[in-house]
């Protein structure tokens, strides 16, 4: 009896250009397996995984297994130093939810929102308006998305001078007549230190929304400005009708970003002010309790009640603004 697995088959291929005839020729399936188990392009089914082996590696190395270690120790009394991990459950989270204290915090998470709205509302007038034709566009695009290069550290201590009393900033506004008879204690006063600290992350930040902005708005065909200007559209119009329908879904993502940037705060704060004069955030607090208190299970449960918050923020989030597909024809 013969193997029909073996069998030739048959496949068309095109005769003389133009001629619209075909002709057939055999390949054994022994030789179409060998090309690829049937696949045109002459790959296996696991090839495309070959690729991803590495990065998928370094995210579960780096990113799940520490998750995953921090909610173990959330449920230990863990100094951190200790080999020895007491189990002691859900003790660390019900001293937190009864412990007021630590969630007065999230209000100073308030005047980085605010600042966030700032910074977005910024970085899309300059998008917009360095998309259309300006003198010197590329200089001030460069001087825009300057500061998010920097690193963290310096920009802290740049800005501790610039708020010195009697320093750069107190100069300048002496300069333009906005100075005072006694000087400003721009991060020793609790009611200036937040409002000095969320313009500091409005300066350093506002270049990333400002480059997702930018690359967002050129993505928009041409045509449709061409069409717009024809039927008598000004560049409001413009921005209304077409750039922020066009742009919803990356103003969408730079709200959840931002949101969830106001509540995780940390780098700006702690190496300004450490906390001090009611600057901690939640953050700090959660570095504080690990690595001056020595209570690494309990700050390991601060992180997984931040993260569960995060992630809670971004779902009502996207439950009230959902990624719609968005047409401008």
């Amino acid at each position: 009896m013969t193997d029909l697995s073996e069998a030739p088959a048959l496949q068309p291929l095109p005769m003389a250009p133009g001629t619209g005839a075909t002709r057939t020729i055999t390949v054994p399936r022994a030789q179409r397996r060998r090309r690829g188990a049937g696949n045109p392009n002459g790959t296996r089914w696991f090839t495309p995984w070959l690729y991803l082996l590495v990065p998928v590696g370094l995210l579960i190395v780096f990113t799940y297994i520490p998750v995953a270690n921090m909610i173990w120790y959330s449920f230990t009394d863990w100094d951190g130093l200790d080999k020895t991990k007491g189990w002691v459950g859900l003790e660390n989270y019900v001293e937190i939810f009864t412990r007021p204290e630590m969630f007065q915090v999230f209000f100073v998470s308030l005047y980085y929102l605010a600042g966030s709205v700032i910074q977005m509302a910024l970085a899309l007038y300059f998008a917009t308006l360095l998309s259309f034709r300006t003198r010197l566009r590329n200089f001030f695009k460069g001087v825009i998305f300057f500061p998010y290069l920097i690193n963290g550290v310096a920009i802290g201590f740049v800005f501790l001078y610039l708020f010195q009393p009697d320093g750069t900033l107190d100069a300048l506004l002496g300069a333009v007549g906005l100075g005072s008879d006694e000087p400003r204690h721009w991060l020793g006063d609790p009611d200036l230190a937040n409002w000095s600290l969320a313009a500091t992350s409005v300066w350093r930040y506002m270049g990333l929304n400002f480059v997702l902005f930018l690359g967002a708005i050129q993505s928009i065909p041409s045509e449709l400005y061409e069409a717009a200007e024809l039927d008598g559209a000004n560049r409001w119009h413009q921005f209304r009708f077409i750039i922020a329908p066009g742009i919803k879904r990356v103003i969408s993502l730079s709200f959840i970003l931002s949101i969830s940037g106001a509540l995780s705060v940390f780098e700006v704060p702690f190496i300004m002010t450490g906390g001090a004069n009611g600057t901690a955030t939640f953050v700090i607090q959660t570095v504080q309790m690990a690595f001056e208190f020595r209570r690494v299970g309990f700050a390991s449960a601060m992180a997984v009640v931040l993260l569960a918050i995060v992630l809670i923020v971004t779902w009502v989030q996207r439950r009230l603004v959902p990624d719609e597909e968005v047409s401008l024809t």
